[in-house]
């Protein structure tokens, strides 16, 4: 699949809506916003700082990257960048990291490759004095097969944007893990496109940090294409997490199904979920659906879940939605306590089987690992600091 033959099935018609943008590398393009979009009504402005101006950031994240043979890496210009393909920025935060990031990373793995271990790359932020923009481009031949596991950590006021092509018959999974330091400030925007009959897995995992607000917009290069987003989030006290998914199903016999799942614990913890499914007219056959569960373990949290579908033909297999929140389940407590189980651990085992499901998808060992230790030291924070 050529870069041209991507950008020809990305185009179809213009359809109008409040809920996304189109896309474009051209700043005029994304206005500075103003709060009062539906695209930046959850978002909590001040708080991102120099993120959002027309600046350029002078600070740096320190990237380990480990490559398994078959793998590449390499540096370009923005120039040779956008002529790679992939989904222009949907939204200024976009265009501001395409615009200023000082060089493009592109990752690249050619046709007919199957990885035999995953790929891993390690983002550390060194600090919060000064902002960074980071832009990548990923690239995945025809027929190839590959795991890539992104974690980031440490301090910074971060803006990137990944874009991701995956060409026809490819299989990627694709696994961030957002685990900040309490003071930094990561907005993301990850574009896919997924080619003719291809598969994508993309997990997002999101702890930690002061505001995270991550974009994920996908669309199809050819009929046949599956697309799966999993999502596991943890807000504490004062923090704000932001999720927004925009699929585009501009090709017919299309698919997707995504399920995020996150928990709430402190004073003033917030976390958003946005859910945007668009079905063209051309989209006949497709199949699809989202839903967002939210888990409220303490007093003083707040959830904002937004399922949305946009359905310009009659001519689908399925398309549905939804959306929870809600506290710890009364019935399962009563059980587990009426078969001597402490309140501190059936609260703690109903967390966990609250995640169980979403975490053992990723089946990467060390990762569902990871996970599993992540959510019990979140729950130490809080929930079971206030029953010991």
């Amino acid at each position: 699949m050529t870069v041209t033959a991507v950008r020809d099935a990305l185009e179809v018609e213009r359809v109008e809506s409040h809920l996304h943008s189109e896309p474009s590398y051209e700043l005029d393009a994304h206005p500075a916003p103003t709060g009062r979009e539906e695209l930046w009504r959850f978002t909590p402005l001040k708080r991102l700082g120099s993120l959002l101006d027309d600046v350029a950031l002078t600070g740096t994240i320190e990237l380990e990257a480990h490559l398994p043979e078959g793998a590449t890496w390499r540096e370009v210009d923005a120039a040779e960048a956008v002529a790679l393909g992939g989904i222009a920025p949907l939204d200024r935060l976009g265009a501001l990291a395409a615009k200023h990031a000082p060089r493009v990373g592109v990752l690249e793995v050619p046709a007919d490759t199957e990885l035999a271990e995953p790929i891993r790359v390690r983002a550390v932020g060194t600090g919060i004095e000064a902002g960074v923009a980071q832009h990548t481009v990923i690239r995945v031949g025809r027929h190839a097969k590959v795991q890539l596991v992104v974690e980031d950590q440490g301090s910074a006021h971060y803006n990137e944007l990944v874009q991701v092509v995956v060409e026809d018959g490819a299989s990627v999974d694709l696994v961030t893990i957002y685990d900040w330091a309490d003071d930094a400030v990561h907005t993301a925007q990850l574009n896919i496109t997924v080619g003719r009959d291809a598969v994508v897995r993309n997990f997002e995992v999101t702890f930690g940090g002061d505001v995270v607000r991550t974009s994920t917009n996908v669309a199809y290069a050819g009929p046949g294409g599956s697309f799966e987003g999993i999502g596991l989030y943890f807000a504490d006290a004062g923090q704000h997490i932001e999720h927004r998914l925009f699929v585009d199903h501009n090709a017919p016999k299309t698919s997707s199904n995504v399920v995020y799942k996150g928990a709430l614990q402190g004073e003033k913890a917030h976390a958003v979920w946005i859910g945007n499914v668009l079905i063209r007219k051309v989209a006949e056959g497709i199949e699809t659906y989202e839903e967002n569960r939210n888990l409220v373990l303490t007093d003083g949290c707040q959830a904002d879940s937004v399922p949305n579908l946009e359905i310009e033909t009659g001519e689908i297999e399925g398309a549905g939605h939804a959306s929870a929140t809600a506290r710890f389940d009364d019935e399962q407590l009563f059980y587990l306590r009426s078969r001597g189980v402490s309140e501190k651990e059936a609260q703690r085992l109903v967390v966990h089987g609250f995640f169980n499901d979403v975490i053992r998808r990723v089946q990467i060992e060390s990762v569902e690992e990871k996970l599993l230790a992540t959510v019990e030291a979140e729950l130490a924070k809080n929930v079971l600091k206030e029953l010991a």
